[in-house]
């Protein structure tokens, strides 16, 4: 399974735009049939999916963040990449990038999961 590492700022400021990376090892991105997604989870809160990425480079998107959510990848690095526009104090949580076979279907794989936090 494909090992993933989560990288990025951990402090953003208020209307800024949040761009979190995770990097794939041990497996590629590209492998048929996987899915890449980004999770998050609020302080008290639970799991929310945000969005993913396919093998083919197909996105989906959370109807709630579809407006302010972008996923890409970069394959010569073995990465895909969350960009989260307008922040507000709410989008504090941990952030964890996950993959399995299928859309939705499970996740074989997490990252460590990294900490955002939004303040002026």
């Amino acid at each position: 399974q494909v090992q993933l590492q989560e990288s990025g700022p951990g402090l953003v400021k208020p209307s800024q735009t949040r761009s979190l990376t995770c990097t794939g090892s041990v497996g590629s991105i590209t492998t048929n049939y996987h899915y890449w997604s980004w999770i998050r989870q609020p302080p008290g809160t639970g799991l929310e999916w945000m969005g993913a990425i396919a093998y083919s480079g197909s996105t989906y998107y959370s109807p709630p963040l579809k407006s302010r959510t972008s996923i890409s990848r970069d394959t010569s690095k073995n990465q895909f990449t969350l960009q989260l526009s307008s922040v507000t104090p709410e989008d504090t949580a941990v952030y964890y990038c996950a993959g399995g076979v299928g859309l939705l279907a499970g996740f074989g794989s997490w990252g460590q999961g990294t900490q955002v936090t939004v303040s002026s």
